[in-house]
């Protein structure tokens, strides 16, 4: 019986990307399943302007996904928080990855504690979601943009271009920068972006071979957390510019989702917090998203487009 042919990784080019594919090979690899990466520039990666409403949905993953649709690749790679709610047709999310550390990061040439900023101290980010937390809770702070991969973010930190930056823990850890000055910011201060910290691994509907194969690598409780998450966020139609912010966990077989929807100044904050079984979890985003909505959020969220 002839052996089948590599399945074929379809990923970002950034060190970060990389690593996240490399992950995700390693794995199938240890279950039999000879792999081949295809590196790919998004236009995310070329693209350094400020996100727009234009630009913004999509950027990182939509050349990920079309190699899917073309054929140049088995199974695409994302960073789940960068991966669109609105679902592909011809794709579906075949697996998502055991949750790596949540919380954002406070990366400062002295890493200084949140509260340890100087006031006016020059931010640097180009989330909404980040700005709007740190200014909800430090309205002296000044927001700048701020593009590029990890690396190029924390050198503009170094140079002095900015105080400070926000970034993910876990692409911290995932790229081996132990010895950055970062102070984790507590999810009370910080809370994630939905899916944050999860890979999302996506095959063709008509590829039962890599679809089964990937199916290996889902986790049950950061499928059902992300489940609630993104579902919210669809609800809420807020897509990846609207400052919305949400973390789910499963405990004791019940899954538990705390949201917030903020203004991009950070003046308004709104908050809901919804329980229900995982495996209930689009529901339970869905319930936690009509909360929101029924306080003022939609408006919020419009005018933050």
């Amino acid at each position: 019986m002839p052996e089948s042919p590599p399945i074929r990784l379809a990923t970002r080019k950034s060190p970060l990307a990389l690593w996240q594919a490399t992950w995700v090979a390693e794995q199938l690899d240890a279950l039999g399943f000879a792999c081949q990466l295809v590196p790919l520039t998004s236009d995310g990666d070329t693209d350094l302007r400020p996100i727009t409403s234009d630009s913004g949905v999509g950027m990182f993953t939509k050349r990920i996904q079309q190699a899917l649709i073309d054929g140049e690749a088995d199974v695409a790679v994302h960073s789940l928080k960068d991966l669109p709610t609105v679902e592909v047709p011809d794709l579906h999310l075949a697996a998502v990855s055991e949750r790596a550390e949540v919380n954002d990061r406070l990366v400062s040439i002295a890493g200084w504690a949140f509260e340890q900023l100087p006031s006016g101290a020059i931010v640097g980010t180009s989330s909404r979601r980040r700005a709007a937390q740190l200014l909800n809770l430090r309205p002296d702070l000044v927001i700048r943009p701020i593009r590029g991969n990890v690396q190029t973010r924390i050198d503009q930190v170094m140079k002095g271009d900015f105080q400070a930056t926000v970034l993910a823990a876990a692409g911290l850890q995932r790229l081996e920068m132990t010895d950055v000055a970062a102070a984790t910011l507590p999810l009370e201060t910080m809370l994630p972006a939905p899916g944050q910290a999860a890979l999302g691994i996506e095959t063709r509907r008509d590829n039962p071979h890599a679809s089964e194969a990937v199916a290996r690598l889902d986790h049950a409780d950061t499928r059902a957390a992300v489940t609630a998450e993104r579902s919210l966020l669809r609800h809420l139609s807020g897509g990846c510019l609207a400052p919305i912010a949400a973390f789910a966990l499963v405990a004791e077989n019940t899954l538990k989702l705390r949201a917030l929807v903020l203004s991009p100044d950070g003046r308004t904050r709104l908050v809901a917090e919804q329980t229900g079984p995982p495996q209930r979890a689009k529901e339970v985003g869905i319930e936690a998203a009509e909360r929101l909505l029924d306080d003022g959020a939609e408006a919020i969220i419009a005018a933050a487009r």
